[in-house]
């Protein structure tokens, strides 16, 4: 039972984070071009896609209706906070690289113990692969 609080409440955290991000960048997009631009890029046109994504893969790993898109959704994420979080960390901003930080533990602790909750295990799991 432990377990699956543990699943639910951190993915319930890091869908919100992402979420939060999205609506970040839909209500506030200069405030997200120019803090980008700020990072050293300067790419305006990865907004909308980024803010696509960030909707798209919490919902995916919320609904599970495909695993092999969840497990995709979740190596999405995976990249997407180690490059955020090194960015931030590239202009020596430990402050603004704390959000990747926190997602990648979030994302972390609910890869590892989505395969005690859910129904379908993912081959790719800590469990599923200590079976083999």
């Amino acid at each position: 039972m432990t377990m699956t609080y543990i699943y639910w409440i951190s993915t319930v955290l890091l869908s919100t984070l992402y979420l939060s991000s999205a609506a970040l960048y839909l209500t506030k997009r200069g405030f997200v071009e120019k803090a980008q631009a700020d990072l050293g890029y300067h790419a305006a046109h990865l907004v909308p896609f980024m803010i696509v994504v960030k909707i798209l893969a919490p919902l995916v790993i919320l609904t599970r209706l495909s695993l092999p898109l969840s497990d995709l959704a979740y190596a999405g994420i995976f990249y997407h906070l180690i490059l955020s979080g090194m960015a931030h960390l590239g202009v020596r901003s430990i402050k603004g690289a704390m959000p990747a930080a926190i997602g990648l533990i979030l994302m972390a602790t609910s890869f590892a113990t989505q395969n005690h909750v859910r129904d379908t295990p993912s081959p790719y799991a800590l469990e599923a692969a200590a079976h083999r």
